[in-house]
């Protein structure tokens, strides 16, 4: 079966999902070096994002496939702070070829605190860390 028959198999826009964290001091913007204050950072934010679309994916990858984050426009709309609950979820919307677009929003227990659209491609595990790993001579 081809790649592409595999992907229509697999994967089709809708497929969504929804992860948690509870903010620690190892995700606040002082800890990370993205601020100075110890309010939930961007780049915990983006990461937290990027992770509910990776589980969006679960079960619906071609044998022998991932995929590798490729673009994330993000929009962090409010600051949390220390020990409160932000949550994720994402949507594949569309499916370009190996491009997978998403659209994610998070909240914290109070509002809304992130969007973004979010690109990932679809890789061969193999053949792409073989391309990582040929890097290192």
């Amino acid at each position: 079966m081809s790649l592409e028959l595999q992907r229509e198999k697999y994967l089709q826009p809708g497929l969504s999902a929804e992860v948690k964290i509870t903010v620690s001091e190892t995700e606040t913007a002082a800890y990370l070096g993205s601020g100075s204050i110890p309010v939930y950072a961007t780049p915990a934010l983006v990461a937290l994002m990027e992770n509910a679309a990776v589980h969006a994916l679960e079960g619906h990858l071609p044998p022998g496939h991932t995929t590798v984050g490729g673009q994330i426009d993000l929009r962090h709309l409010a600051a949390t702070p220390v020990g409160i609950q932000v949550r994720a979820r994402a949507e594949l919307t569309e499916v370009q070829g190996r491009k997978l677009s998403f659209h994610i929003q998070a909240w914290d227990e109070v509002e809304q605190v992130g969007e973004a659209s979010h690109v990932r491609i679809l890789v061969n595990k193999e053949a792409f860390m073989s391309k990582v790993n040929a890097k290192e001579k």
